[in-house]
Protein backbone atom coordinates (compact mmCIF):
# COMPACT_ATOMS: atom_id res chain seq x y z
CA UNK A 1 0.00 0.00 0.00
CA UNK A 2 1.19 3.31 -1.03
CA UNK A 3 2.45 5.84 1.74
CA UNK A 4 2.01 9.64 1.52
CA UNK A 5 5.98 10.03 1.01
CA UNK A 6 6.08 7.72 -1.58
CA UNK A 7 5.32 10.07 -4.84
CA UNK A 8 8.51 12.40 -3.01
CA UNK A 9 10.93 9.93 -3.29
CA UNK A 10 9.89 8.44 -6.72
CA UNK A 11 9.98 12.78 -8.14
CA UNK A 12 13.29 12.44 -6.19
CA UNK A 13 14.65 9.30 -7.62
CA UNK A 14 13.48 10.38 -11.23
CA UNK A 15 15.96 13.31 -10.61
CA UNK A 16 18.64 10.93 -10.05
CA UNK A 17 17.81 9.11 -13.14
CA UNK A 18 17.81 11.99 -15.36
CA UNK A 19 21.24 12.74 -13.87
CA UNK A 20 23.10 9.32 -14.49
CA UNK A 21 21.32 9.09 -18.10
CA UNK A 22 22.96 12.14 -19.04
CA UNK A 23 26.20 11.36 -17.90
CA UNK A 24 25.53 8.18 -19.61
CA UNK A 25 25.53 10.18 -22.98
CA UNK A 26 27.91 12.83 -22.63
CA UNK A 27 30.86 10.24 -21.09
CA UNK A 28 33.63 10.57 -23.35
CA UNK A 29 34.39 6.94 -24.25
CA UNK A 30 32.79 3.46 -24.91
CA UNK A 31 34.62 2.35 -21.40
CA UNK A 32 33.52 5.78 -19.73
CA UNK A 33 29.86 5.04 -21.08
CA UNK A 34 30.08 1.31 -19.64
CA UNK A 35 31.13 2.53 -16.64
CA UNK A 36 28.87 5.48 -16.10
CA UNK A 37 26.17 2.61 -16.64
CA UNK A 38 27.04 0.66 -14.18
CA UNK A 39 27.48 3.38 -11.46
CA UNK A 40 23.92 4.46 -12.34
CA UNK A 41 22.24 1.60 -11.25
CA UNK A 42 23.84 2.28 -7.92
CA UNK A 43 23.37 6.12 -7.91
CA UNK A 44 19.95 6.32 -9.33
CA UNK A 45 18.63 3.06 -9.06
CA UNK A 46 19.28 2.16 -5.44
CA UNK A 47 20.48 -1.10 -5.88
CA UNK A 48 23.95 -1.51 -4.11
CA UNK A 49 25.52 -4.05 -6.59
CA UNK A 50 25.84 -3.34 -10.60
CA UNK A 51 27.25 -5.66 -13.59
CA UNK A 52 27.29 -4.50 -17.00
CA UNK A 53 27.61 -7.67 -19.12
CA UNK A 54 28.79 -6.95 -22.98
CA UNK A 55 28.57 -9.19 -26.63
CA UNK A 56 31.91 -9.30 -27.99
CA UNK A 57 31.77 -9.91 -31.65
CA UNK A 58 32.04 -13.56 -31.11
CA UNK A 59 28.46 -13.86 -29.31
CA UNK A 60 29.89 -14.44 -25.37
CA UNK A 61 29.17 -11.86 -23.23
CA UNK A 62 31.96 -9.96 -21.16
CA UNK A 63 31.70 -8.55 -17.61
CA UNK A 64 32.70 -4.66 -19.03
CA UNK A 65 31.96 -3.09 -16.05
CA UNK A 66 31.49 -3.36 -12.43
CA UNK A 67 29.96 -0.98 -9.56
CA UNK A 68 29.40 -1.27 -6.01
CA UNK A 69 32.27 -3.72 -4.71
CA UNK A 70 35.63 -3.36 -5.34
CA UNK A 71 36.75 -7.15 -4.34
CA UNK A 72 33.77 -7.95 -6.60
CA UNK A 73 35.11 -5.85 -9.50
CA UNK A 74 38.79 -7.28 -9.23
CA UNK A 75 36.91 -10.52 -9.04
CA UNK A 76 34.60 -10.70 -12.16
CA UNK A 77 36.06 -7.78 -14.55
CA UNK A 78 37.21 -9.26 -17.67
CA UNK A 79 35.90 -12.39 -17.64
CA UNK A 80 33.74 -14.36 -20.43
CA UNK A 81 30.38 -16.10 -19.72
CA UNK A 82 29.23 -18.21 -23.12
CA UNK A 83 26.04 -16.90 -24.95
CA UNK A 84 24.20 -20.45 -24.58
CA UNK A 85 24.62 -20.16 -20.79
CA UNK A 86 23.62 -16.29 -20.84
CA UNK A 87 20.44 -17.52 -23.03
CA UNK A 88 19.58 -20.25 -20.55
CA UNK A 89 19.44 -17.73 -18.13
CA UNK A 90 17.13 -15.25 -19.86
CA UNK A 91 15.00 -18.23 -20.47
CA UNK A 92 14.38 -19.13 -16.57
CA UNK A 93 12.21 -17.53 -13.58
CA UNK A 94 10.17 -15.00 -13.81
CA UNK A 95 9.90 -12.18 -16.52
CA UNK A 96 8.74 -8.92 -15.38
CA UNK A 97 8.14 -7.03 -18.91
CA UNK A 98 11.73 -7.23 -20.20
CA UNK A 99 13.68 -7.87 -17.13
CA UNK A 100 14.00 -11.70 -15.26
CA UNK A 101 14.37 -12.67 -11.93
CA UNK A 102 15.37 -15.55 -11.38
CA UNK A 103 14.54 -15.84 -7.37
CA UNK A 104 17.12 -17.92 -4.93
CA UNK A 105 14.67 -20.87 -4.52
CA UNK A 106 15.57 -21.81 -8.99
CA UNK A 107 18.85 -19.92 -9.29
CA UNK A 108 20.81 -22.94 -7.38
CA UNK A 109 21.13 -24.42 -11.10
CA UNK A 110 23.17 -21.99 -11.90
CA UNK A 111 25.68 -21.79 -9.55
CA UNK A 112 28.05 -24.28 -11.94
CA UNK A 113 27.68 -22.46 -15.37
CA UNK A 114 30.50 -20.44 -16.93
CA UNK A 115 28.68 -17.12 -15.91
CA UNK A 116 30.69 -14.93 -13.85
CA UNK A 117 29.12 -13.80 -10.61
CA UNK A 118 29.20 -13.21 -7.10
CA UNK A 119 27.93 -14.40 -4.14
CA UNK A 120 26.95 -12.63 -1.08
CA UNK A 121 25.76 -14.06 2.25
CA UNK A 122 22.41 -13.06 4.20
CA UNK A 123 19.65 -14.52 6.61
CA UNK A 124 17.27 -16.44 4.69
CA UNK A 125 14.19 -13.91 3.80
CA UNK A 126 11.93 -13.30 6.64
CA UNK A 127 9.03 -12.12 4.41
CA UNK A 128 7.34 -13.29 1.31
CA UNK A 129 8.76 -9.96 -1.06
CA UNK A 130 12.22 -9.97 1.09
CA UNK A 131 15.19 -10.00 -1.67
CA UNK A 132 17.74 -13.38 -0.80
CA UNK A 133 21.15 -12.72 -1.55
CA UNK A 134 20.77 -15.74 -4.17
CA UNK A 135 17.92 -13.84 -5.83
CA UNK A 136 19.17 -12.64 -9.41
CA UNK A 137 17.63 -9.84 -11.35
CA UNK A 138 18.81 -8.78 -15.14
CA UNK A 139 17.71 -6.51 -17.28
CA UNK A 140 18.36 -6.60 -20.91
CA UNK A 141 19.63 -3.83 -23.00
CA UNK A 142 19.18 -3.90 -26.87
CA UNK A 143 20.16 -2.24 -30.04
CA UNK A 144 16.56 -1.45 -31.25
CA UNK A 145 12.81 -1.74 -30.82
CA UNK A 146 13.33 -0.80 -26.88
CA UNK A 147 11.84 -3.04 -23.96
CA UNK A 148 10.19 -5.76 -25.76
CA UNK A 149 13.49 -7.13 -27.29
CA UNK A 150 12.98 -6.90 -31.18
CA UNK A 151 16.31 -5.48 -31.34
CA UNK A 152 19.54 -6.94 -31.22
CA UNK A 153 21.50 -7.80 -27.93
CA UNK A 154 23.63 -5.54 -26.98
CA UNK A 155 24.12 -6.75 -22.90
CA UNK A 156 22.60 -7.67 -19.52
CA UNK A 157 23.00 -5.48 -16.53
CA UNK A 158 22.25 -7.24 -13.49
CA UNK A 159 21.36 -6.20 -10.65
CA UNK A 160 21.72 -6.63 -6.63
CA UNK A 161 20.85 -6.13 -3.50
CA UNK A 162 18.25 -3.34 -3.11
CA UNK A 163 19.15 -0.66 -0.84
CA UNK A 164 15.34 -1.63 0.94
CA UNK A 165 15.82 -4.97 0.89
CA UNK A 166 12.67 -6.08 -1.14
CA UNK A 167 12.16 -6.79 -4.34
CA UNK A 168 11.25 -4.63 -6.57
CA UNK A 169 7.41 -3.29 -7.25
CA UNK A 170 5.99 -1.96 -10.38
CA UNK A 171 7.42 1.20 -10.45
CA UNK A 172 10.95 -0.12 -9.66
CA UNK A 173 10.67 -2.59 -12.03
CA UNK A 174 9.74 -0.14 -14.53
CA UNK A 175 12.43 2.37 -13.72
CA UNK A 176 15.06 -0.60 -14.63
CA UNK A 177 13.73 -1.67 -17.82
CA UNK A 178 13.53 2.39 -18.91
CA UNK A 179 17.14 2.67 -17.61
CA UNK A 180 18.12 -0.01 -19.64
CA UNK A 181 17.18 0.67 -22.63
CA UNK A 182 18.32 4.65 -22.53
CA UNK A 183 21.83 2.51 -21.41
CA UNK A 184 21.76 0.52 -24.34
CA UNK A 185 21.39 4.11 -26.82
CA UNK A 186 24.31 5.30 -24.69
CA UNK A 187 25.99 2.45 -25.60
CA UNK A 188 25.35 2.01 -29.31
CA UNK A 189 26.36 6.01 -29.56
CA UNK A 190 29.71 5.38 -28.02
CA UNK A 191 30.39 2.51 -30.24
CA UNK A 192 29.49 4.64 -33.20
CA UNK A 193 31.75 7.87 -31.72
CA UNK A 194 34.26 5.42 -31.35
CA UNK A 195 33.47 3.90 -35.12
CA UNK A 196 33.98 7.17 -36.07
CA UNK A 197 36.91 8.48 -34.18
CA UNK A 198 39.08 4.92 -35.80
CA UNK A 199 37.86 5.63 -38.90
CA UNK A 200 38.80 9.34 -38.84
CA UNK A 201 42.42 8.38 -37.73
CA UNK A 202 42.50 5.33 -39.77
CA UNK A 203 41.49 7.37 -42.85
CA UNK A 204 43.89 9.96 -42.12
CA UNK A 205 46.62 7.32 -41.99
CA UNK A 206 45.75 5.87 -44.91
CA UNK A 207 46.08 8.95 -46.92
CA UNK A 208 49.37 9.99 -45.31
CA UNK A 209 50.49 6.14 -45.98
CA UNK A 210 48.96 6.55 -49.46
CA UNK A 211 51.15 9.85 -50.58
CA UNK A 212 54.62 8.12 -48.89
CA UNK A 213 53.37 4.57 -50.94
CA UNK A 214 53.18 6.75 -54.26
CA UNK A 215 56.27 8.42 -53.75
CA UNK A 216 58.01 4.87 -52.55
CA UNK A 217 56.53 3.48 -55.54
CA UNK A 218 57.27 6.13 -58.08
CA UNK A 219 60.75 5.54 -56.85
CA UNK A 220 61.22 1.82 -56.49
CA UNK A 221 59.36 1.52 -60.23
CA UNK A 222 62.39 4.37 -61.40
CA UNK A 223 64.94 2.84 -59.83
CA UNK A 224 64.40 -1.05 -59.90
CA UNK A 225 67.49 -3.21 -60.84
CA UNK A 226 64.74 -4.91 -62.83
CA UNK A 227 62.41 -4.21 -65.55
CA UNK A 228 59.02 -3.18 -64.58
CA UNK A 229 56.16 -1.85 -66.67
CA UNK A 230 52.20 -1.01 -66.08
CA UNK A 231 49.54 -1.64 -68.58
CA UNK A 232 45.86 -1.34 -69.22
CA UNK A 233 43.90 -4.29 -67.87
CA UNK A 234 40.46 -4.97 -69.85
CA UNK A 235 39.46 -3.29 -72.61
CA UNK A 236 40.23 -2.98 -76.08
CA UNK A 237 43.83 -2.07 -75.18
CA UNK A 238 43.99 -4.36 -72.80
CA UNK A 239 47.92 -5.04 -72.07
CA UNK A 240 49.13 -2.21 -73.66
CA UNK A 241 52.14 -0.79 -72.06
CA UNK A 242 51.53 2.74 -70.46
CA UNK A 243 54.79 3.17 -68.55
CA UNK A 244 57.93 1.21 -67.94
CA UNK A 245 61.24 1.53 -66.54
CA UNK A 246 64.81 2.37 -67.62
CA UNK A 247 65.89 -1.54 -66.73
CA UNK A 248 63.04 -2.56 -69.24
CA UNK A 249 64.42 -0.36 -71.90
CA UNK A 250 67.80 -1.70 -71.36
CA UNK A 251 67.03 -5.16 -71.07
CA UNK A 252 65.08 -5.03 -74.91
CA UNK A 253 67.34 -2.37 -76.00
CA UNK A 254 63.62 -0.16 -77.01
CA UNK A 255 63.43 3.40 -75.76
CA UNK A 256 60.37 4.30 -73.21
CA UNK A 257 58.78 6.48 -76.28
CA UNK A 258 58.96 3.21 -78.43
CA UNK A 259 57.54 0.57 -75.53
CA UNK A 260 54.35 2.69 -75.34
CA UNK A 261 53.48 1.78 -78.93
CA UNK A 262 53.34 -1.90 -77.93
CA UNK A 263 51.39 -4.57 -75.99
CA UNK A 264 53.29 -7.51 -74.23
CA UNK A 265 51.69 -9.32 -76.60
CA UNK A 266 53.35 -8.00 -79.76
CA UNK A 267 57.08 -8.46 -78.13
CA UNK A 268 56.70 -11.89 -77.04
CA UNK A 269 58.33 -14.96 -78.66
CA UNK A 270 54.93 -16.50 -81.39
CA UNK A 271 55.38 -19.52 -79.19
CA UNK A 272 55.10 -18.26 -75.66
CA UNK A 273 51.95 -15.93 -76.63
CA UNK A 274 49.47 -18.82 -74.86
CA UNK A 275 51.56 -18.20 -71.64
CA UNK A 276 51.41 -14.72 -71.98
CA UNK A 277 47.61 -14.62 -72.25
CA UNK A 278 47.03 -17.17 -69.53
CA UNK A 279 49.24 -14.97 -67.10
CA UNK A 280 47.90 -11.41 -67.96
CA UNK A 281 44.33 -12.65 -67.41
CA UNK A 282 43.97 -12.62 -63.76
CA UNK A 283 47.80 -11.95 -62.62
CA UNK A 284 50.23 -14.51 -62.40
CA UNK A 285 53.65 -15.28 -63.31
CA UNK A 286 55.43 -16.72 -66.26
CA UNK A 287 58.45 -17.67 -68.08
CA UNK A 288 58.69 -16.92 -71.53
CA UNK A 289 60.74 -14.65 -73.96
CA UNK A 290 60.41 -11.25 -74.73
CA UNK A 291 61.90 -9.93 -78.08
CA UNK A 292 64.97 -7.60 -78.26
CA UNK A 293 65.57 -4.35 -81.08
CA UNK A 294 67.83 -6.39 -82.46
CA UNK A 295 65.55 -9.42 -83.60
CA UNK A 296 66.90 -11.72 -80.83
CA UNK A 297 64.92 -13.14 -77.47
CA UNK A 298 65.99 -12.74 -74.28
CA UNK A 299 64.34 -15.14 -71.51
CA UNK A 300 62.43 -13.50 -68.76
CA UNK A 301 60.00 -14.11 -65.82
CA UNK A 302 57.39 -12.29 -66.33
CA UNK A 303 55.52 -11.62 -62.78
CA UNK A 304 52.07 -9.79 -62.71
CA UNK A 305 49.64 -8.18 -60.37
CA UNK A 306 46.55 -6.58 -60.14
CA UNK A 307 46.89 -3.48 -58.92
CA UNK A 308 43.81 -0.21 -58.51
CA UNK A 309 44.76 3.00 -59.31
CA UNK A 310 42.22 4.52 -56.90
CA UNK A 311 39.08 3.14 -54.61
CA UNK A 312 36.73 1.90 -57.52
CA UNK A 313 39.32 2.77 -59.78
CA UNK A 314 40.82 1.40 -63.43
CA UNK A 315 42.70 -1.40 -62.93
CA UNK A 316 46.19 -2.46 -64.21
CA UNK A 317 48.86 -4.61 -64.35
CA UNK A 318 51.76 -4.09 -62.57
CA UNK A 319 54.46 -6.40 -64.68
CA UNK A 320 58.16 -7.26 -63.53
CA UNK A 321 60.23 -8.53 -66.17
CA UNK A 322 63.37 -10.40 -64.35
CA UNK A 323 66.17 -11.50 -66.95
CA UNK A 324 66.63 -15.00 -66.70
CA UNK A 325 68.70 -15.31 -69.85
CA UNK A 326 71.72 -17.25 -68.06
CA UNK A 327 69.44 -19.79 -65.89
CA UNK A 328 67.74 -20.78 -68.64
CA UNK A 329 70.87 -21.56 -70.07
CA UNK A 330 72.26 -23.83 -67.61
CA UNK A 331 68.66 -25.27 -67.53
CA UNK A 332 68.95 -26.28 -71.16
CA UNK A 333 72.22 -27.52 -71.39
CA UNK A 334 71.50 -29.62 -67.89
CA UNK A 335 68.57 -31.09 -69.53
CA UNK A 336 70.59 -31.20 -72.62
CA UNK A 337 73.52 -33.45 -70.58
CA UNK A 338 70.36 -35.74 -69.05
CA UNK A 339 69.18 -36.70 -72.30
CA UNK A 340 71.64 -37.01 -74.58
CA UNK A 341 75.18 -38.59 -75.21
CA UNK A 342 77.88 -36.91 -73.59
CA UNK A 343 80.62 -38.40 -76.01
CA UNK A 344 78.62 -38.16 -79.29
CA UNK A 345 75.72 -35.63 -78.66
CA UNK A 346 72.93 -37.97 -79.45
CA UNK A 347 69.69 -38.58 -77.57
CA UNK A 348 70.57 -41.58 -75.26
CA UNK A 349 68.91 -44.34 -74.08
CA UNK A 350 66.09 -42.69 -71.79
CA UNK A 351 65.43 -40.29 -74.68
CA UNK A 352 65.35 -42.65 -77.38
CA UNK A 353 62.89 -44.60 -74.95
CA UNK A 354 60.66 -41.32 -74.27
CA UNK A 355 60.29 -40.80 -77.74
CA UNK A 356 59.41 -44.42 -79.24
CA UNK A 357 56.76 -44.34 -76.37
CA UNK A 358 55.62 -40.94 -77.07
CA UNK A 359 54.40 -42.84 -80.58
CA UNK A 360 52.59 -45.73 -79.12
CA UNK A 361 49.58 -46.42 -77.22
CA UNK A 362 48.63 -49.55 -75.13
CA UNK A 363 45.77 -50.08 -77.52
CA UNK A 364 47.11 -52.71 -80.39
CA UNK A 365 46.17 -51.82 -83.91
CA UNK A 366 43.58 -54.44 -83.85
CA UNK A 367 40.71 -55.56 -86.11
CA UNK A 368 37.81 -53.66 -87.32
CA UNK A 369 35.83 -54.76 -85.12
CA UNK A 370 32.98 -53.39 -83.04
CA UNK A 371 30.16 -50.67 -83.78
CA UNK A 372 32.86 -48.12 -82.41
CA UNK A 373 35.29 -48.98 -85.25
CA UNK A 374 32.11 -49.39 -87.99
CA UNK A 375 31.51 -45.60 -87.57
CA UNK A 376 34.88 -44.75 -87.66
CA UNK A 377 35.37 -46.42 -90.87
CA UNK A 378 32.27 -44.80 -92.11
CA UNK A 379 33.05 -41.14 -91.58
CA UNK A 380 36.99 -41.70 -92.33
CA UNK A 381 38.33 -40.94 -88.76
CA UNK A 382 40.75 -43.27 -86.98
CA UNK A 383 39.36 -45.45 -84.24
CA UNK A 384 39.25 -43.61 -81.16
CA UNK A 385 42.00 -44.57 -78.72
CA UNK A 386 41.33 -45.75 -75.16
CA UNK A 387 45.09 -45.92 -74.76
CA UNK A 388 48.04 -43.40 -73.32
CA UNK A 389 49.00 -42.27 -76.86
CA UNK A 390 50.22 -38.91 -78.83
CA UNK A 391 48.37 -35.97 -78.92
CA UNK A 392 46.25 -36.70 -75.60
CA UNK A 393 47.23 -36.57 -71.82
CA UNK A 394 44.29 -39.73 -70.97
CA UNK A 395 44.87 -42.55 -69.94
CA UNK A 396 41.83 -45.32 -70.47
CA UNK A 397 42.58 -48.88 -69.18
CA UNK A 398 40.41 -51.48 -71.25
CA UNK A 399 37.15 -51.66 -69.96
CA UNK A 400 35.47 -55.09 -68.87
CA UNK A 401 33.57 -56.69 -71.92
CA UNK A 402 34.78 -56.73 -75.70
CA UNK A 403 35.88 -53.98 -77.69
CA UNK A 404 36.63 -50.22 -76.17
CA UNK A 405 34.20 -49.48 -72.90
CA UNK A 406 35.36 -45.46 -72.90
CA UNK A 407 36.81 -43.23 -75.44
CA UNK A 408 37.29 -39.58 -75.72
CA UNK A 409 35.66 -38.26 -78.35
CA UNK A 410 38.91 -34.88 -79.15
CA UNK A 411 41.40 -38.25 -78.82
CA UNK A 412 42.95 -37.83 -82.57
CA UNK A 413 45.88 -40.32 -81.31
CA UNK A 414 46.63 -42.18 -84.97
CA UNK A 415 47.74 -45.80 -84.69
CA UNK A 416 51.64 -46.39 -85.33
CA UNK A 417 51.33 -49.22 -88.19
CA UNK A 418 53.82 -51.80 -89.43
CA UNK A 419 54.20 -53.75 -93.03
CA UNK A 420 52.97 -56.97 -93.03
CA UNK A 421 55.19 -60.87 -93.85
CA UNK A 422 58.64 -59.80 -95.39
CA UNK A 423 57.46 -58.49 -98.80
CA UNK A 424 56.74 -54.53 -98.96
CA UNK A 425 52.60 -54.25 -99.17
CA UNK A 426 52.78 -50.69 -99.68
CA UNK A 427 52.35 -49.70 -95.35
CA UNK A 428 54.48 -46.65 -94.19
CA UNK A 429 55.48 -47.54 -90.70
CA UNK A 430 58.17 -46.47 -87.87
CA UNK A 431 60.91 -47.85 -88.46
CA UNK A 432 63.79 -49.23 -85.97
CA UNK A 433 67.02 -50.05 -87.16
CA UNK A 434 69.40 -51.69 -84.35
CA UNK A 435 73.09 -50.91 -85.83
CA UNK A 436 75.87 -52.86 -84.34
CA UNK A 437 79.52 -51.83 -84.97
CA UNK A 438 81.89 -55.18 -86.18
CA UNK A 439 85.09 -54.72 -85.44
CA UNK A 440 84.90 -52.14 -82.90
CA UNK A 441 86.25 -53.78 -79.59
CA UNK A 442 90.04 -54.16 -81.68
CA UNK A 443 90.20 -50.83 -82.20
CA UNK A 444 89.93 -50.47 -78.82
CA UNK A 445 92.25 -53.07 -77.65
CA UNK A 446 94.89 -52.05 -80.28
CA UNK A 447 94.51 -48.81 -80.63
CA UNK A 448 93.03 -47.11 -76.91
CA UNK A 449 90.31 -45.61 -76.06
CA UNK A 450 90.82 -42.47 -77.73
CA UNK A 451 90.68 -44.12 -80.77
CA UNK A 452 87.97 -45.74 -80.23
CA UNK A 453 86.25 -42.72 -79.07
CA UNK A 454 86.90 -40.88 -82.33
CA UNK A 455 85.23 -43.61 -84.00
CA UNK A 456 82.32 -43.56 -82.31
CA UNK A 457 82.38 -39.74 -82.87
CA UNK A 458 82.04 -40.32 -86.69
CA UNK A 459 79.84 -42.76 -87.01
CA UNK A 460 77.86 -40.69 -85.11
CA UNK A 461 78.33 -38.06 -87.49
CA UNK A 462 78.11 -40.24 -90.70
CA UNK A 463 74.49 -41.79 -89.41
CA UNK A 464 72.96 -37.94 -88.29
CA UNK A 465 73.93 -36.86 -91.93
CA UNK A 466 72.48 -40.06 -93.45
CA UNK A 467 69.12 -39.45 -92.12
CA UNK A 468 66.43 -37.36 -92.94
CA UNK A 469 65.10 -34.10 -90.74
CA UNK A 470 62.97 -35.77 -88.29
CA UNK A 471 64.72 -38.89 -87.82
CA UNK A 472 65.84 -39.95 -85.18
CA UNK A 473 69.44 -41.50 -84.20
CA UNK A 474 70.33 -42.67 -80.78
CA UNK A 475 73.23 -44.29 -78.89
CA UNK A 476 72.06 -46.59 -77.21
CA UNK A 477 74.96 -47.59 -75.23
CA UNK A 478 78.71 -49.03 -76.31
CA UNK A 479 78.81 -49.49 -80.14
CA UNK A 480 75.37 -49.72 -80.38
CA UNK A 481 73.14 -46.88 -81.75
CA UNK A 482 69.41 -46.83 -83.12
CA UNK A 483 67.32 -44.56 -85.88
CA UNK A 484 63.91 -43.91 -85.60
CA UNK A 485 62.67 -43.30 -88.99
CA UNK A 486 58.80 -42.81 -89.35
CA UNK A 487 56.63 -43.58 -92.80
CA UNK A 488 58.99 -46.21 -93.85
CA UNK A 489 57.92 -49.02 -95.90
CA UNK A 490 59.37 -52.38 -96.01
CA UNK A 491 61.92 -51.66 -98.78
CA UNK A 492 62.73 -47.82 -97.74
CA UNK A 493 64.07 -49.17 -94.58
CA UNK A 494 66.24 -51.59 -96.13
CA UNK A 495 67.30 -49.32 -98.75
CA UNK A 496 68.44 -46.81 -95.63
CA UNK A 497 69.96 -49.78 -93.67
CA UNK A 498 72.26 -50.15 -96.87
CA UNK A 499 73.02 -46.81 -97.36
CA UNK A 500 74.06 -46.23 -93.73
CA UNK A 501 76.39 -49.45 -93.45
CA UNK A 502 77.98 -48.35 -96.44
CA UNK A 503 78.52 -45.09 -95.16
CA UNK A 504 80.16 -46.45 -91.67
CA UNK A 505 82.09 -48.60 -93.75
CA UNK A 506 84.43 -45.89 -95.15
CA UNK A 507 88.32 -45.46 -93.60
CA UNK A 508 87.94 -43.29 -90.17
CA UNK A 509 90.67 -41.32 -89.37
CA UNK A 510 91.54 -41.76 -86.02
CA UNK A 511 94.87 -41.02 -83.58
CA UNK A 512 96.51 -40.08 -86.92
CA UNK A 513 95.83 -42.96 -88.68
CA UNK A 514 93.03 -44.55 -90.87
CA UNK A 515 90.82 -47.35 -89.33
CA UNK A 516 87.75 -48.88 -90.67
CA UNK A 517 84.71 -50.80 -88.81
CA UNK A 518 81.61 -52.90 -89.99
CA UNK A 519 78.00 -52.38 -89.07
CA UNK A 520 75.10 -54.74 -88.86
CA UNK A 521 71.80 -53.31 -89.16
CA UNK A 522 68.46 -55.25 -87.52
CA UNK A 523 65.16 -53.72 -88.83
CA UNK A 524 62.34 -53.85 -86.41
CA UNK A 525 58.71 -52.48 -86.78
CA UNK A 526 56.85 -50.50 -83.98
CA UNK A 527 53.25 -50.45 -83.63
CA UNK A 528 50.54 -49.54 -81.13
CA UNK A 529 50.67 -52.02 -78.22
CA UNK A 530 54.22 -52.84 -78.08
CA UNK A 531 56.22 -51.33 -75.47
CA UNK A 532 59.40 -49.29 -76.58
CA UNK A 533 61.28 -52.07 -74.61
CA UNK A 534 59.21 -55.09 -76.83
CA UNK A 535 60.16 -52.53 -80.13
CA UNK A 536 63.66 -52.41 -79.11
CA UNK A 537 64.42 -56.03 -78.61
CA UNK A 538 62.92 -57.10 -81.54
CA UNK A 539 65.14 -54.96 -83.61
CA UNK A 540 68.14 -56.38 -81.65
CA UNK A 541 66.89 -59.78 -82.50
CA UNK A 542 66.90 -59.18 -85.86
CA UNK A 543 69.97 -57.44 -86.07
CA UNK A 544 71.86 -60.69 -84.35
CA UNK A 545 70.35 -62.31 -87.06
CA UNK A 546 71.51 -60.67 -89.48
CA UNK A 547 74.89 -60.48 -88.09
CA UNK A 548 75.01 -63.83 -87.88
CA UNK A 549 74.01 -64.12 -91.32
CA UNK A 550 76.93 -62.23 -92.65
CA UNK A 551 80.47 -63.85 -93.60
CA UNK A 552 82.71 -63.37 -91.03
CA UNK A 553 85.48 -61.85 -93.34
CA UNK A 554 82.96 -58.99 -93.95
CA UNK A 555 81.78 -58.03 -90.12
CA UNK A 556 86.09 -57.52 -89.04
CA UNK A 557 86.89 -54.23 -88.96
CA UNK A 558 89.49 -52.87 -91.81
Amino acid sequence: METESEPYVRLATLRQLHQVMADMNTARSLADTLQTVADGVVTGLGYELACVNLVRADGDLVVAAFSGNPAAEALITGRVGSRDSWERRLSMGEHWGDLVFIPHTEGWVLDDDDVPQWYTDGPAPRFEDEWHPSDRLFAPMYSAGGPGGSGELLGVLSVDRPRNGRRPGAWGREALQVYAFQAAIAISNARLRANMQRALVRLEREQQALRASEESFRQAFEYAPSGMAIAEMGGDQHGRILRTNDALCRLLGRPASAMRRYSFSDLVHPEDIGTLLRTSAEGGRAELRLGRRDGTYVWVSLRNSVVADAADGPRFLLTHVEDIEERKRRELHLAHRASHDSLTGLPNSAELRSRLSARLCRRPQAAHAGELDSLDAAYGHPAFDTGGGHGHGFDFGPGPGPGPQAYDAYDHHVHTVAPEGDRDDGTKGLAVLFCDLDGFKSINDRFGHNAGDAVLIEVARRLSNGVRDGDTVARLGGDEFVILADGLGRADAQDLAVRLRNEIIQPIRAEGRAVRVGASFGIGWAHCGMTADEVLKSADERMYVEKRSRPKQHRRAG
